[in-house]
């Protein structure tokens, strides 16, 4: 079993930026890929950025490349995203994800991960 629990997010102007924690318990944390997806209201849940375990692999969803980063501190079991030149369309739910069965491959699909922190709001004023 693996808890995760996001912090980090709020209100910032457009513009502006966040960076979202989501630290893991329950594994060793290096043995699975992390990911990044965020709901909007009345939108399906969408990939943002997923890192595998060892943290050589990274993939950002197009509509966020160059402006968000993930990052991973294994020694602190602990994933990142770090949000700058953020957008009013960026304002969503987002939630890290853990995904048990293949450590070094980072995946998009949601159904791919196997355990869900339960969110925090992003919400970005233009």
């Amino acid at each position: 079993q693996v808890q995760l629990v996001e912090s980090g997010g709020g209100l910032v102007q457009a513009g502006g930026s966040l960076r979202l924690s989501c630290p893991a318990s329950g594994r060793t944390f290096s043995s699975y890929a992390m990911g990044w997806f965020r709901q909007a209201p009345g939108k399906k849940r969408e990939f943002v950025a997923a890192i595998s375990g060892s943290g050589g692999s990274i993939y950002c969803a197009d509509a966020v490349k160059g402006r968000f980063t993930i990052s991973r501190d294994n020694a602190k079991s602990t994933v990142y995203l770090q949000m700058n030149s953020l957008k009013p369309e960026d304002t969503a739910v987002y939630y890290c994800a853990a995904d048990w069965s293949k450590a070094d491959v980072v995946r998009t699909g949601g159904s791919s991960y196997d355990y869900w922190g339960q969110g925090t709001q992003v919400t970005v004023s233009s």
